[in-house]
């Protein structure tokens, strides 16, 4: 299977970011709960990987305060536009966004967290990997979620996943373990299966070192 495609994924998303946070509410719950996971500190800098709209960033600054940064890189020039708008509307100063390819993102702080929520792209991208961790503090805490492929004798389940990520994904290739390539920069990840085994989330802490795969809880 062939990997990411930037270009596929700025035309799709140009389809879809007008009623994208409406798609988007259903998975809300689980955005908050993948925040939590990473036990943000005022003062924390930290990565919204593939922000989209900005959907996050009203829980990553609650976390980090008015004295952290919330970094948010997008590919999208349509999904970051609203992105833009909703910082300018709630007058954040402290919301810093990047329009570019995360391969190509300039992350000048030191990152103390990661969130990686819906960002299978990315998760399969090597490049983008390397550089994102290579801002990362040794120990910044890093959590992520996500659709993956749902257990064999779920098959049907597997089908409809595969429909409804279509629209925002340019690559199936790695949806049986999303997070493979993301073993190799973090220690302990941890992965837990949600909804029926069609999504997951997860944590982990950067380290500068490779480490051995993980287990997924059943």
């Amino acid at each position: 299977m062939s990997g990411p495609d930037a270009a596929r994924a700025i035309e799709k998303y140009r389809r879809h970011a007008a009623g994208y946070d409406a798609t988007a509410a259903r998975t809300m719950a689980l955005r908050a709960r993948t925040v939590r996971l990473l036990a943000l500190q005022p003062g924390d800098v930290v990565l919204d990987v593939a922000c989209g709209t900005g959907l996050s960033f009203p829980l990553l600054r609650e976390g980090v305060g008015a004295t952290g940064k919330v970094i948010g890189v997008e590919l999208s020039p349509e999904m970051l536009a609203q992105a833009r708008a909703r910082v300018a509307s709630k007058g954040w100063t402290n919301v810093v966004l990047m329009q570019t390819a995360m391969e190509d993102a300039p992350i000048a702080d030191a990152l103390d967290a990661i969130l990686f929520n819906y960002t299978h792209d990315v998760l399969r991208s090597p490049p983008a990997l390397e550089r994102i961790f290579a801002s990362a503090r040794p120990g910044a805490r890093v959590a992520i979620a996500g659709v993956k492929h749902s257990p064999w004798w779920l098959f049907p389940a597997r089908l409809w996943r595969l429909a409804n990520a279509r629209p925002y994904l340019t690559t199936f290739e790695g949806l049986d373990r999303p997070w493979s390539l993301l073993e190799r920069h973090v220690a302990g990840l941890e992965i837990t299966p949600v909804m029926w085994g069609t999504n997951y989330i997860g944590a982990a802490r950067a380290s500068r070192i490779h480490c051995a795969p993980s287990p997924v809880n059943q």
